[in-house]
């Protein structure tokens, strides 16, 4: 006797793969720039965006804080003047596009030039699930280690910004940046890299410059 077997997941990602053409459609008909924010637990991606948002004070930044529990991070982020929903993921380990679309439609994305969603700290599955987003970005911390590339490579594959934080603590780390670029270039030959680190500031003016262009080029329609 034959038994049909139906591919539940491929069939969840090409549901997903539908919704998120129809969210970056949307955010490009409203001239907004949403940028996919992953990178692991600790990493320092909100204190990233505490570097970024006041940088590009010029532009109107909304900000979708999804994680397991909490609202820690939606608070500080707030405190910055950015406009922000806390999404609860109810346990799950990503946000994917259906998830998205309605974190936006409930927070509002009148008159703002740029979303970021700060996806659920997690290597694995944010890197599998498409939002629709024109930008994905990445942070690693240098405490992380320099070898993430080889051990999560589509993390790195997808991303079109990795922002290596906490440059800080490169003397106390053994943390090899040019074996880093080398493994991610392999992986990803466009990726942009820039290190940083939120603590002090070191190279947050060049990734804000980064996202400055993009904001630039999707209000001018480009």
């Amino acid at each position: 006797m034959k038994i049909e077997v139906f591919e539940t997941k491929e069939r969840v990602l090409a549901d997903n793969e539908s919704a998120a053409r129809e969210t970056r459609a949307l955010m490009r008909e409203r001239g907004t720039l949403l940028i996919n924010l992953m990178g692991s637990p600790g990493a320092g991606k909100t204190s990233v965006l505490s570097r970024v948002i006041p940088a590009l004070g010029e532009f109107r930044i909304g900000v979708m804080e999804a994680d397991v529990d909490s609202d820690v991070d939606a608070k500080t982020v707030a405190a910055l003047g950015a406009r922000v929903i806390q999404l609860h993921t109810g346990g799950l380990c990503h946000m994917d596009a259906d998830m998205t679309r309605r974190g936006l439609d409930r927070m509002g994305i009148d008159g703002l030039d740029a979303v970021f969603l700060e996806n659920i700290g997690n290597l694995v599955c944010p890197a599998e699930f498409e939002i629709g987003a024109d930008l994905r970005m990445t942070v690693l911390s240098v405490p992380e280690g320099d070898d993430k590339p080889l051990k999560y490579p589509l993390m790195f594959t997808i991303a079109d910004l990795v922002a290596v934080n906490k440059l800080d603590t490169a003397p106390i780390f053994d943390f090899d940046l040019a074996a880093f670029k080398a493994r991610v270039l392999a992986l990803n030959p466009k990726a942009e890299i820039i290190p940083i680190s939120a603590k002090t500031g070191e190279g947050c003016a060049e990734l804000a410059s980064f996202l400055r262009s993009l904001i630039e080029k999707r209000r001018r329609g480009e």
